[in-house]
């Protein structure tokens, strides 16, 4: 795990598989969601694109703006979830603000934003 000023990133592989298997989706045209309470304490995130949404600087950007939309929410999420944000082939080609709509709805829908 590294922190990122005080977001902490998920980076190994078993603990991303094991929020694809027993965490919770929420699904939009933008982005999926998956949600499961750890233990820790604090908040975790991960973020996911493939190779099925581009070549290197569409990945970045979709990870970029991924990143920054959740910046601007990371106050109101509740601690003690890890979250893992999966690209979508939309994602790298929407404004941040949309992605952010998308991942507030998602987030509220999973009852870990106030």
């Amino acid at each position: 795990m590294i922190a990122l000023g005080e977001i902490i990133t998920l980076k190994r592989n078993n603990d991303f598989r094991r929020i694809y298997s027993k965490g919770r989706s929420f699904k939009s045209a933008v982005l999926v969601t998956y949600v499961m309470k750890n233990r820790c304490g604090s908040t975790r995130i991960g973020i996911t694109t493939s190779k099925k949404i581009g070549k290197a600087v569409l990945r970045n950007r979709s990870r970029r703006i991924i990143r920054e939309a959740y910046r601007l929410i990371s106050d109101d999420v509740r601690q003690g979830v890890d979250l893992v944000f999966v690209a979508r082939g939309k994602t790298p080609f929407v404004k941040s603000n949309d992605i952010l709509r998308a991942m507030k709805k998602e987030l509220k829908e999973a009852g870990v934003l106030s």
